[in-house]
């Protein structure tokens, strides 16, 4: 299984950028995928989920801001993000979760991802 994430940029304060994360590997779509990320100097943290019944997730930081959806027919999963802040600059790692759900992706200490994308990197500028 393998996760490729793209659509990473440079934007200023108040910009938009579209993420998208496709997924190879896998026989099926009843798996939870996720966009997590990282700041400098920061732990990794959860942004949002979509499971496979279609529910969402968001971390309070994003909410309103930030939009969750995937493409099963198209393995995809995507993050458009409006409103963008300088503190949203990070590093966005895709993941997948394949018995969890969206709701514990984002909020639970005690699951964690099974597979990982390698990044794509998201800068603000004020």
């Amino acid at each position: 299984v393998q996760l490729v994430e793209s659509g990473g940029g440079s934007v200023q304060t108040g910009g938009s950028l579209r993420l998208s994360c496709v997924a190879s590997g896998y026989t099926h779509n009843r798996y939870c995928m996720g966009w997590f990320r990282q700041a400098p100097g920061k732990e990794r943290v959860a942004v949002a989920a979509i499971g496979y019944d279609g529910s969402t997730s968001y971390a309070d930081s994003v909410k309103g801001r930030f939009t969750v959806s995937r493409d099963d027919a198209k393995h995809t999963l995507y993050l458009q993000m409006d409103s963008l802040k300088p503190d949203d600059t990070a590093m966005y790692y895709c993941a997948t979760d394949a018995a969890g759900g969206a709701w514990s992706m984002v909020h639970s200490p005690y699951r964690s991802p099974d597979v990982w994308g390698q990044g794509t990197l998201v800068t603000v500028s004020s």
